[in-house]
């Protein structure tokens, strides 16, 4: 179900240069650490997902280092071991061989697609970089459902879609039922600053990513 026409890209190039202070840091961290991807991180996930996992922006040491959303960080630890667990995954999580896990029926990508300083990117990047999410979208057919992993992965979404943020309000559990059929499910971001604070706990992230696989349309096959 595309719900956005397929007109803007869907992935960035490596090198994208439409951020100024992305590409700066961008070019430090190549310096510092050329064997790193170091650069604008793809969408991982195959093209007929349902289900399209919006988190916030890559990690210095994480999707940077690696190329791939979440990959590497503590927050890629806890969310693809819960896709394995979830059956929204298959395989085995590791960092060191990634092709031997695979995603089923969903897709992972970012709301900003490089590293921002700080893991803080600007309202102006995220605007710049929403392009590639309305195209993410746009070219997924099968797309039902999104995850914001996060309130700004949220708010994105939601302009994204053109929908106003106050009729849909970020909540950890939430479930939005949005125009056009599509369902948008909220959780905190699985960050090592939100669980060590208790503010996301395992049990909690899981609850919310059993609920996701439970709702799609054709349940995922567990791995």
């Amino acid at each position: 179900m595309a719900l956005l026409a397929a007109t803007e890209p869907p992935e960035p190039v490596k090198d994208c240069p439409l951020c100024p202070r992305l590409v700066a840091f961008r070019q430090e961290n190549k310096k510092a650490h050329p064997d790193w991807f170091n650069g604008a991180v793809p969408s991982f996930g195959p093209a007929t997902a349902q289900l399209l996992i919006v988190g916030l922006a890559p990690g210095l040491k994480g999707a940077n280092r690696t190329g791939r959303p979440f990959l590497g960080d503590f927050a890629g630890e806890l969310l693809y071991r819960t896709l394995l667990k979830t059956g929204l995954a298959r395989g085995r999580h590791d960092v060191a061989a990634p092709n031997d896990l695979e995603l089923v029926d969903c897709m992972i990508t970012n709301a900003v697609r490089c590293v921002p300083p700080a893991n803080k990117p600007k309202p102006d990047e995220i605007a710049r970089c929403r392009q590639f999410l309305i195209g993410r979208i746009g070219a997924l057919p099968n797309l039902r459902t999104l995850l914001a992993i996060g309130r700004i992965a949220h708010d994105s979404i939601m302009d994204t879609l053109r929908l106003k943020r106050g009729g849909f309000p970020f909540a950890h559990g939430a479930r939005h039922e949005l125009p056009g059929g599509l369902t948008l499910f909220d959780s905190y971001h699985c960050s090592r600053q939100n669980t060590n604070t208790g503010r996301l706990t395992t049990l909690m992230f899981e609850a919310v990513l059993a609920e996701v696989a439970a709702s799609l349309p054709r349940p995922p096959h567990a791995g």
